[in-house]
């Protein structure tokens, strides 16, 4: 099925969605998250983790996990058909969101050196690259650059 950006719908993870993003992992991750650790980032007060919807398919996810103040972004995955449609962008915006709102006002995440259109989307959003972690992925072994987003708090 294929939908217009008002299909999609974008909600907190519920157990009745992840095995669909599970699924995701699987087809994106070399080393996926297992059911286990999505279930854990539902009970966790700090963390907060989104799905995009087009009807009842789950065609995108990603988690924030609240580490003494900073957000950190994890598992950003859009499925194949549904790339480069501005989902992931959308899902990450309202993720950002979400930290905002709790108060995070710093958020960083990893990612590939070699997943260029990845780097691209989180330059679009503001984030910089600001190190590297040496042989940080496995399946196959590869540098991940860490990216930061740092936003100034009003108070």
């Amino acid at each position: 099925m294929r939908g217009k950006m008002m299909d999609i719908r974008i909600c907190p993870l519920t157990p009745q969605w992840v095995d669909q993003v599970c699924i995701l992992e699987e087809e994106a991750f070399s080393m996926p998250w297992h059911r286990e650790s999505f279930l854990e980032m539902i009970e966790n007060p700090s963390a907060c983790y989104l799905v995009a919807l087009i009807g009842e398919q789950v065609v995108a996810s990603c988690g924030l996990r609240e580490i003494v103040g900073e957000g950190e972004i994890t598992n950003v995955v859009t499925a194949p058909d549904f790339r480069q449609k501005g989902i992931g962008k959308r899902l990450l915006l309202r993720l950002l969101e979400e930290g905002a709102a709790r108060g995070i006002s710093a958020f960083t995440l990893e990612v590939r050196c070699s997943n260029q259109a990845a780097i691209r989307l989180y330059h679009s959003l503001g984030f910089k690259e600001e190190g590297v972690r040496k042989n940080f992925y496995e399946k196959p072994t590869e540098d991940a650059l860490i990216m930061w987003k740092r936003q100034a708090v009003h108070g």
